[in-house]
């Protein structure tokens, strides 16, 4: 079993929570001064790469020897903490065999036991080269990843490991997600003759409906191991008074993708079912935008890249090794879409405590992804002979 220092991992945990770096507003920048300390002091090579003022990617490389290497791609930022905890929400506190606040699953635990673990690695001209990716902005529109995969092709990277709570299991498969906004616009009128008007909000109503029908027609067509596709109303606004008859609607949706399917296919596909409600019949005025998208993945089962993580779990004694797949998004599929094989694997839950209030992660977790994500950089950069 490969050693790591448990004490070493909580500690940079905990600084790492107590740094904070909400999105939004994009606080990230308290968060990478920790990072860049923490990695310059263990002999890192550090970049920082500002996407906007204030939100700078930090890649971190170690080793210098020949040819590609590992990937590992995680997140500077965290979810606002929001109400409803019981604590501080960034205390980093231990208590119960837990670290508490907001980031302790997603992902900064995950984070400081991959810091400590590529510690483990030898800093020289033999160690093939691992690059650490850092990014702004994961929680909101993606602005860091989009950054980082410009000009990023296959041949740069051997393999690509993303940390993401995971209870650690190896996700092999990942839905991606678009973000629509869908807007009516009518004709504002005195609600004693509503006749008068065009009703967005009555307009909406069918647009709802139908994204709920179309929702359940999706249910039919599952990923072996992703699930179904998803469709999600988040967020309805408009009118102006109870006695106007409301002159414009807007909604907000959720739409998560299968590996392989195209966000912008599936905004063809929404103009498509719009345009079938006829709503220029009722005098409405359509606008439709996709405010983000997120590419989902799928690496292939035998890919080198799948065994490995599961040696390195064996090594650190970690629970069953299965490759799966995740019904939440994350940047993985960025890095897939440019040809590098993509597994995903972290500690804590991102069903159980990801983005909720008195947010955890077990210590022993965090110490066996450590002592994973070790074995795996040496596995990796020095493969056993077959």
């Amino acid at each position: 079993m490969t050693s790591v220092d448990a004490d070493e991992v909580v500690a940079l945990a905990q600084r790492l929570v107590r740094a904070r770096g909400q999105n939004p507003p994009g606080e990230e920048a308290a968060t990478v001064s920790v990072l860049a300390e923490e990695c310059r002091r263990r002999g890192f090579e550090v970049t920082l790469d500002e996407v906007e003022p204030g939100r700078a990617n930090l890649i971190a490389r170690v080793g210098g020897g020949p040819g590609p290497g590992l990937l590992i791609v995680t997140h500077s930022d965290v979810v606002p903490p929001g109400d409803g905890w019981s604590a501080d929400p960034f205390s980093g506190d231990v208590r119960d065999g837990r670290l508490h606040g907001r980031g302790s699953a997603d992902t900064k635990g995950g984070l400081a036991a991959a810091i400590v673990a590529l510690s483990t690695v030898d800093n020289t001209l033999d160690q093939p080269p691992i690059t650490l990716a850092v990014l702004v902005d994961e929680e909101e529109l993606g602005l860091g990843i989009r950054r980082f995969v410009r000009g990023l092709s296959a041949d740069d990277h051997t393999a690509c490991l993303v940390i993401e709570p995971t209870s650690l299991q190896p996700v092999i498969a990942a839905r991606g997600d678009a973000y629509l906004e869908i807007t009516l616009t009518g004709r504002a009128a005195h609600s004693g003759n509503p006749s008068d008007g065009r009703n967005a909000i009555h307009g909406m109503a069918q647009v709802i409906a139908e994204i709920e029908r179309w929702h359940d027609e999706l249910a039919a067509s599952p990923h072996p191991l992703c699930g179904p596709p998803t469709w999600s109303v988040g967020t309805v606004e408009g009118g102006q008074a109870t006695s106007t008859v409301a002159a414009h609607c807007r909604i907000t949706a959720d739409r998560r993708l299968l590996p392989g399917e195209s966000a912008s296919d599936v905004r063809k596909d929404v103009e498509s079912r719009l345009d079938a409600l006829d709503l220029a019949g009722r005098g409405l005025v359509v606008d439709v935008r996709m405010t983000m998208d997120m590419p989902g993945f799928e690496t292939p089962v035998d890919d080198p890249i799948v065994d490995d993580v599961a040696a390195a779990l064996a090594t650190a004694d970690a629970p069953s090794a299965v490759p799966t797949g995740w019904t939440a998004a994350c940047d993985g599929g960025f890095v897939a879409s440019t040809g590098i094989p993509v597994v995903v694997l972290g500690p804590g839950s991102v069903a159980e405590q990801a983005h909720r209030p008195d947010e955890s992660v077990a210590v022993t977790e965090l110490v066996t992804a450590a002592r994973t994500y070790a074995s795996l950089f040496r596995r990796v950069g020095h493969p056993s002979p077959a």
